[in-house]
């Protein structure tokens, strides 16, 4: 990461908002910069992030704590398998995870 990062300054608007991924025992996930949920089930998450598309898979998943106006989620399950960005440069394994995820 080549910018500064200062954790006693506020996301002022028109900014870009961090994203952070924060991984506890592969059981809890925090991650901030998200700015939307779009689809989730106890398998399965899919958050459009500032970072881009963000498809994460488990046991048991639930989503803990949804903070909209933050951008920050919290997700806790028995086990935690998959983090992956679908990026636009990979069109094509994104559109088959996308229609995996959406059957």
């Amino acid at each position: 990461m080549n910018q500064y990062y200062d954790n006693n300054s506020s996301v002022h608007k028109g900014t870009i908002q961090e994203h952070d991924v924060i991984m506890r025992g592969r059981k809890m996930l925090e991650i901030t910069g998200v700015k939307q949920v779009e689809s989730f089930d106890s398998e399965e998450f899919l958050l459009d992030t500032v970072m881009g598309a963000l498809a994460i898979r488990g046991q048991n998943l639930q989503m803990k704590n949804l903070d909209v106006d933050k951008g920050i989620v919290s997700i806790k399950g028995s086990r935690i398998f998959d983090l992956i960005y679908l990026d636009e440069q990979h069109g094509e394994k994104a559109k088959g995870l996308f229609s995996k995820l959406f059957k």
